[in-house]
C-alpha cells in the first residue's frame, strides 16, 4: 500500500510543494502567524473549559470564549474559512446543542479539557469516540479544526474542500458531517503522510494538499488526479485568479508590516532605546538589510517563565532600557492577523512582569480602528490596575516619524499619537 500511495501522490505532492501559491508555501511554511496562533488557541480553549466549569459559558456563540477560539482559527487564511459556521447558534434548529443543553455543554467541556491536557494518542482517540457517541445535535467533526491546533501531528483539520480533495485523491465517498468519515479519513491521511514522507509530521501540510485539490488550485489537477476531480475549466480559472489576487494582497500586507516594524525600530533607536524585533522576523529584508541588523541579537532574560519568554520573543517590536533587562515599550503590528492574538501576547507579557504596564501598543491601519476598539472593550482586557493597551495607526506613524525622531526625548512622545479605550468607553 505504501508503494501505491507513493506512486499516486508523488507527482501531486511535488506539484503542491513547487507551486509558490499553494497552501503549503503561502500558509504552512510561508506564514509565521500560523505558528503564533497555536498558543493563542490553546489559551482560548482553556478559557472555554473554565467558562463551562464555572457556569459562565453563555447560551450563544457570539461574545463567548468559544468565539475567540474560532476567530483565531478562521483567520488562518482561506484554509479555515467558514470553520466558525458550525458553532453559530441557530435558534430555529436548536443547534449546536451545547448552549441550552447542560449535559451536552458539560460533555463538550470535558472533551476539550481532556484534549487540552492529554498527549497520549489512544486516550485522545477515546475522547473523540466518546464525544461522537453522544451524537450531540449539530456538533459534528468540525470540532477537528480545534483538535488540530491542540495536536497538529495527530488530528488533521476538516472542511468541505478537504473532504472533496480526499475523495478525489483516494477515490472515496466520505461525507462532510460524519464522524465516521472523519475518523476514516484521519487514518488514511496519517498513513499516507508517513509513507510519502516529504511533507511534515504536522498534518496541516497534508490537509493543505487536500484543500488545494478540493478547490482546484493545483495546476494540471486533471492529469495528477486521473479521473478524479471534475471541475469546469472556467471555475478552475476563477479559483486560480482569486488565489493569485490573495497572494498579491498577502505580499503587500507583509511588506507594509515589515515597513512599520522598521519604522518602530528606527524610532526606538532615535529615542535612545535598544530594540528587539520578533525572533522570526530578524532576517526579513528591509531596504536592503535584515530587519534585525541594528537590533539586539536576542531578547535578554526578562525573568519570565520560559513559555512567556518565547511568546514575548515573537512580539513584533520591543524597546528596552539601554543596558538593562527591562522593557520600555512593546508593539504588536497587525495586518490580516487576529487582533485578539496581538492583544493576548501583550497581556501575557504584562501579567508576568512585576508592576503595572502601560507602554503596550497595538499598531494597525486606520481601517481596523473600530475592530481594535471593540476588542479592547472586552472585560478581559479592561484590567487597568495591571496593564493598559493603547493603539497607534500606521498612517500617523508614517506621517510623523521624522518629527518624532528629531524632537522626541523618550517613549513619552508616543502619548501624542496613541489612543486608548478608557473604562468609560468600554462601558458604552
Amino acid at each position: 500500500m505504501g508503494n501505491v500511495f507513493a506512486e499516486r501522490l508523488g507527482p501531486l505532492v511535488a506539484s503542491y510543494k513547487n507551486d509558490p501559491e499553494s497552501v503549503y508555501n503561502t500558509w504552512f511554511v510561508g506564514d509565521e502567524a500560523r505558528l503564533k496562533a497555536f498558543r493563542s488557541i490553546r489559551r482560548g480553549v482553556g478559557a472555554v473549559v473554565r467558562d463551562i466549569q464555572t457556569g459562565e459559558f453563555p447560551n450563544d456563540f457570539k461574545g463567548s470564549s468559544l468565539e475567540f477560539v474560532l476567530t483565531c482559527i478562521t483567520e488562518q487564511k482561506q484554509v479555515f474559512e467558514g470553520a466558525a459556521h458550525p458553532f453559530y447558534w441557530k435558534p430555529k434548529l436548536r443547534i449546536p446543542d451545547i448552549y441550552e443543553n447542560g449535559a451536552n455543554k458539560q460533555a463538550f467541556g470535558q472533551f476539550l479539557f481532556s484534549c487540552l491536557n492529554g498527549g497520549d494518542t489512544r486516550a485522545l482517540e477515546k475522547e473523540v469516540l466518546k464525544l461522537a457517541a453522544r451524537e450531540i445535535k449539530g456538533l459534528g467533526p468540525a470540532v477537528a479544526n480545534i483538535l488540530y491546533f491542540l495536536h497538529p501531528t495527530l488530528f488533521p483539520p476538516f472542511n468541505t474542500a478537504m473532504v472533496n480533495g480526499f475523495n478525489a485523491v483516494f477515490d472515496a465517498k466520505k461525507k462532510l458531517g460524519s464522524w465516521d468519515s472523519y475518523l476514516e479519513m484521519r487514518e488514511t491521511i496519517i498513513r499516507a503522510n508517513a509513507e510519502v514522507g516529504v511533507l511534515s509530521k504536522d498534518l496541516g501540510a497534508f490537509a493543505g494538499l487536500l484543500f488545494d485539490v478540493g478547490t482546484g488550485k493545483l495546476q494540471d489537477i486533471e492529469r495528477l488526479c486521473e479521473g478524479g476531480l471534475s471541475l469546469a475549466q472556467d471555475k478552475l480559472d476563477a479559483v486560480r485568479r482569486k488565489r493569485h489576487q490573495q497572494v498579491e494582497l498577502d505580499l503587500r500586507e507583509e511588506l507594509l508590516h515589515t515597513r512599520v516594524q522598521h519604522q518602530l525600530a528606527v524610532l526606538g533607536r532615535a529615542l535612545g532605546y535598544e530594540v528587539s524585533v520578533a525572533r522570526n522576523d530578524r532576517g526579513t529584508d528591509c531596504q536592503g538589510a535584515p530587519l534585525g541588523y541594528h537590533c539586539v541579537e536576542r531578547l535578554p532574560d526578562l525573568g519570565l517563565p520560559p513559555e512567556v519568554h518565547n511568546t514575548v520573543d515573537l512580539i513584533d517590536v520591543v524597546w528596552l532600557h539601554p543596558g538593562e533587562s527591562r522593557i520600555a515599550c512593546a508593539f504588536e503590528v497587525e495586518k490580516s492577523t487576529s487582533i485578539y492574538s496581538g492583544i493576548l501576547r501583550l497581556a501575557d507579557m504584562a501579567l508576568s512582569l512585576p508592576g503595572r504596564e502601560e507602554h503596550l501598543y497595538l499598531v494597525a491601519p486606520r481601517s481596523r480602528e473600530r475592530e481594535i476598539i471593540e476588542q479592547l472593550r472586552r472585560p478581559m482586557f479592561q484590567r487597568h490596575d495591571e496593564f493598559v493597551i493603547s493603539y497607534l495607526l500606521f498612517e500617523d506613524i508614517d506621517r510623523h516619524l521624522e518629527s518624532l525622531c528629531r524632537f522626541g526625548g523618550d517613549r513619552g512622545v508616543l502619548t501624542k499619537l496613541a489612543c486608548r479605550c478608557t473604562p468609560e468607553q468600554a462601558a458604552t
